[in-house]
């Protein structure tokens, strides 16, 4: 079993919005690894971060993205920063990966800058440009499928990755 589609990018790229509609599209199930990892966790993944620290999230990130790409055969996406270990990125080749992505003022806009997203806690707005600025190649590279997202209609990105995905 593989997923349809795995979906990746920074927060506000429209990784949930996007999935849920893409999953609607395809007849299939969404999968989101964040929501994987508050369920294993018993907690949010704001909490997890401020009681057990961020490489805690990791570990539990790796293993909850590991788990979905076995049994998981709907829209996956992923949490922003799951491609940032080495053995997810390993695990992600051969699928179908689609990259959403999203400039720094549409992100901003999406995310909010109240936002309780742990990483964008101290001056959210240079936070997210320096997360999207080292993460970008990543993606990129990771991607079979790359969706600008800016100033789209999620139902439009969802138009463009059924275009894109391996018939």
């Amino acid at each position: 079993m593989s997923p349809r589609v795995v979906l990746i990018g920074p927060p506000g790229s429209g990784k949930s919005t996007v999935g849920r509609l893409l999953a609607d599209r395809l007849g299939a199930a969404f999968r989101d690894t964040d929501a994987d990892v508050e369920t294993v966790a018993g907690k949010p993944v704001s909490d997890i971060f401020v009681e057990d620290g961020e490489e805690r999230f990791r570990e539990l990130e790796a293993e909850a993205v590991r788990l979905a790409l076995a049994d998981h055969d709907g829209v996956l996406s992923l949490g922003g920063g799951a491609v940032l270990a080495e053995a997810t990125r390993e695990l992600l080749a051969g699928h179908p990966v689609v990259y959403l992505e999203v400039g720094l003022s549409q992100a901003v806009q999406r995310v909010g800058l109240a936002s309780a997203r742990p990483l964008l806690v101290l001056n959210p707005r240079s936070q997210l440009k320096k997360l999207m600025d080292a993460r970008r190649p990543v993606y990129e590279g990771l991607a079979t499928v790359i969706v600008a997202t800016d100033e789209r209609k999620p139902d439009e990105v969802v138009e463009e990755i059924v275009k894109g995905l391996p018939a």
